[in-house]
């Protein structure tokens, strides 16, 4: 150990902060890639729940009955990893390949400016909340370049109905988080978590509940989850944009930056409008006790809760007609945001709730 402690403090401190900063990529992307392998089982194991069935039960780790079904996501990536990636005669070979990639990236870096708790964050820069758009606007691209590279008219009507979706719904979503940006005042996510100190009733969801609602809507939409999954709709256009993908192609374009996005929209819900790592008895009992102390542990029980939510829904609602889906977003939730937002502004001129101080 102390041979270790003298080669670590021989090393220059600029290498130290880079090695560490490293680290801690790797940290939370494995931790994101894990995350999503469990999702894929809890998703099969709750919706079998609802539905009377049992779910995964066979594969398991050494064969320990208490852990039977545990590891059926992880023989899902040895199949997908093993099988073999077909590339379509017909298709643009460098843009069928480089479609998966397109959606895959912004997917994971994301998650450099998510606040995990008051001291840590990979990247506690200002744009924080522009950040987050920015990059989750970049997925459309992926799934057009998916869908016009396959040369396939299944997968290319998938892509453009997946990318009007995803249009629409992010500008709801944008103007949601416009919401968000005036209650905080800050781009910075730890800020807007920060602003919202006081308890439950200080949280952002107890002023801006509409808003709330038209996130949680998009959050669906945006992941192309049931019932909004018409990007994938089997009975209608085989399998949507991704329909001549295989293996670990097919891995990287949709299972992952779905469930990916999945555990990030569920993560940025409770740091938007439900306090993030704040607890909710802070304020209501005395600060020195363990239960109304901030930390990662609310914040992931919040986003626990909001994964359930998404896998409910799917259990429970059928999927939309496309032109019930394009009504919803631009006719209903568009207006709602932008009403909101002028409810806020008078809100704000007379200080009242978020702007009282």
């Amino acid at each position: 150990m102390e041979k270790l402690l003298a080669m670590w403090a021989a090393i220059p401190p600029d290498l130290q902060a880079l090695i560490i900063v490293t680290l801690q990529i790797v940290g939370v992307m494995m931790t994101v890639i894990v995350a999503v392998a469990m999702l894929t089982l809890a998703e099969r194991k709750v919706i079998g729940y609802m539905q009377l069935r049992i779910g995964p039960n066979r594969v398991t780790f050494f064969g320990l009955r208490i852990l039977r079904g545990v590891a059926q996501p992880f023989a899902d990536v040895v199949k997908l990893l093993l099988k073999e990636i077909i590339v379509p005669g017909a298709s643009s070979r460098l843009l069928f390949l480089l479609a998966p990639l397109i959606v895959l990236v912004p997917a994971l870096a994301t998650w450099a400016v998510v606040p995990f708790s008051p001291e840590f964050v990979l990247a506690d820069i200002n744009a924080g909340l522009l950040y987050v758009l920015a990059l989750t606007s970049l997925g459309v691209y992926g799934v057009i370049l998916a869908g016009w590279a396959s040369n396939s008219k299944y997968a290319f009507l998938g892509a453009m109905r997946s990318a009007a979706q995803m249009v629409a719904y992010e500008i709801a979503m944008g103007f949601a988080l416009v919401g968000v940006l005036m209650a905080a005042g800050s781009l910075n996510l730890g800020e807007i978590v920060r602003s919202q100190q006081g308890g439950v009733l200080s949280w952002n969801w107890f002023w801006l509940f509409p808003l709330f609602i038209v996130y949680v809507v998009s959050s669906l939409a945006e992941t192309n989850r049931a019932p909004f999954d018409v990007a994938e709709g089997e009975s209608e256009i085989v399998a949507g944009f991704h329909v001549e993908y295989s293996g670990a192609a097919f891995a990287a374009l949709f299972a992952l930056p779905e469930y990916a996005n999945m555990i990030l929209v569920s993560l940025l819900c409770p740091v938007f409008f439900f306090g993030g790592w704040l607890s909710p008895f802070q304020g209501y009992l005395p600060e020195d006790w363990f239960i109304a102390q901030p930390g990662f542990f609310w914040l992931f029980l919040k986003t626990c809760f909001f994964l359930f939510v998404f896998l409910w829904v799917r259990a429970t609602f059928p999927r939309y007609r496309y032109d019930q889906i394009m009504r919803l977003g631009w006719k209903v939730l568009i207006p709602i945001t932008l009403i909101w937002i002028g409810v806020e502004a008078v809100l704000a001129w007379l200080r009242i709730g978020p702007w009282a101080n």
